[in-house]
């Protein structure tokens, strides 16, 4: 049996292809599907079927693209409800990729229409790919479809269902199943998963907490206990993907483009930097909201998708022609590329530019300084950098404007960095009067 992982890090998300006497399926594809096809290209096969372990939340989905550009069927639950063509694949349904069976078990627990896929080959090989039930050392949350749309399923009912899913469905597969989840460490659909990329059934029923001997209760305790915050386009994305995506290629081929300028008419609409913070604070329009996007490191799509509500407005700011193509893919992969009025590089005219931050005086006089820490709950809950701060996490930070003093100047901070280049931008939009300073990656000596 053949597969093929592929990752997309920003996301944390891995998607797969089985191969097999030139035949192929795809198991929850990016929203880009060139690596697909080009994979397909490479060992002359053709792609038959799209397998969807669930509506995703966290990103957008090529599944129906795929399906019109390739004639592939699309495999899913009867209890998606999907609008899109496709075929139920659920409890006791088989598909045949060459050589390969791909069965399916439905596993709720992350979503009431989970699914989970096992593929054997001629050999008795087993793989597993379990989408967002199993992850390696952790399970699916099972609180995202309380803001999904019309769902009403609680946490409560689906933390109830990813128990008896891990206590049940999976005890007729061996220890030797390969388990391939569709995220690791850094998605916000788990907890604490691991870095692994993959993992085997005997493994995960050896170190997972959830396969340990616990009682509904303590398992529903333990899985509903500091799950991070849920972004405000999780359920946005669900619905996207319960009726299948634009075809990403021309979804954002007609936005505006406006090279180096040296004016701007305000609208109504948010301003996006996606340049790094020393170019931010260096030029940057008034309103300006800088959240980076240069490397595979940052979370721009997280990040944008928890700042900015879907269907909001956004002008788009980015540092080069050579990263619009680039930047454009990033944001279509979480849906938002309807939402950007125009894309702009700015020229030579200065237009803001950021105080200077005297970390030294910092240093010796914090206690002037109001201090916002603007880390998630969980992370505040392990203990505070600095004892005075104030603490608002990011995804908050918009609505915040009522619990900020301005009675002294203020210092943003977060774990590393990277997410203040976006805090201290949000607050010195909403406050005018005083200065706003970035720790930025200062933060690592004060964390020590």
């Amino acid at each position: 049996m053949n597969v093929i992982q592929f990752e997309d890090k920003p996301l944390a998300h891995y998607s797969y292809a089985i191969i097999s006497n030139n035949e192929m399926a795809i198991i929850d594809p990016s929203r880009d599907p060139k690596p697909y096809y080009e994979l397909a290209e490479k060992h002359d096969a053709k792609i038959i079927a799209i397998f969807e372990t669930h509506p995703h939340a966290d990103f957008v989905s090529s599944h129906l693209q795929i399906h019109k550009e390739t004639d592939a069927k699309i495999y899913v639950s009867k209890l998606v409800g999907a609008t899109y063509a496709h075929q139920a694949f659920d409890d006791g349904d088989t598909v045949t990729i060459g050589d390969v069976a791909c069965s399916a078990i439905n596993s709720p627990g992350h979503s009431p229409d989970s699914i989970t896929i096992i593929a054997t080959d001629s050999e008795n090989n087993h793989v597993m790919f379990s989408g967002d039930t199993l992850f390696i050392g952790d399970v699916g949350r099972p609180d995202l479809r309380e803001k999904a749309g019309n769902m009403k399923a609680k946490r409560e009912e689906l933390a109830q269902s990813m128990y008896y899913t891990i206590k049940d469905k999976f005890n007729h597969l061996t220890d030797a199943t390969i388990v391939y989840p569709a995220h690791g460490a850094g998605s916000l659909c788990g907890k604490n998963m691991s870095a692994d990329p993959s993992s085997t059934l005997g493994r995960e029923r050896n170190e997972n907490w959830a396969f340990k001997d616990l009682t509904v209760d303590q398992f529903k305790n333990h899985i509903l206990k500091d799950q991070p915050f849920i972004p405000s386009y999780f359920g946005f994305n669900v619905a996207i993907n319960k009726e299948g995506a634009d075809d990403f290629e021309t979804t954002f081929c007609g936005v505006l483009f406006s090279f180096g300028i040296t004016d701007f008419k305000y609208d109504d609409s948010l301003i996006i930097d996606v340049r790094s913070a020393s170019r931010f604070k260096n030029n940057h329009l008034k309103g300006s909201i800088n959240i980076i996007g240069e490397t595979e490191e940052d979370k721009l799509e997280t990040w944008l998708g928890s700042i900015v509500e879907p269907k909001e407005a956004f002008h788009l700011v980015i540092n080069s022609i050579d990263d619009r193509e680039r930047v454009l893919s990033r944001i279509a992969k979480i849906g938002y590329e309807k939402q950007i009025q125009s894309v702009i590089t700015l020229g030579a005219n200065k237009f803001e530019t950021s105080k200077l931050f005297d970390i030294e005086d910092f240093k010796k006089h914090p206690n002037q300084y109001t201090i916002i820490d603007i880390r998630n709950t969980s992370e505040v809950g392990e203990g505070k950098i600095f004892k005075n701060a104030i603490s608002i996490p990011l995804n908050q930070l918009r609505a915040s404007k009522n619990e900020i003093p301005t009675d002294k100047p203020i210092v943003v901070h977060c774990a590393g960095g990277y997410r203040s280049a976006a805090g201290s931008s949000i607050i010195s939009n909403l406050i005018d009067t005083i200065a706003v300073y970035d720790l930025s990656d200062a933060v690592k000596s004060f964390n020590e």
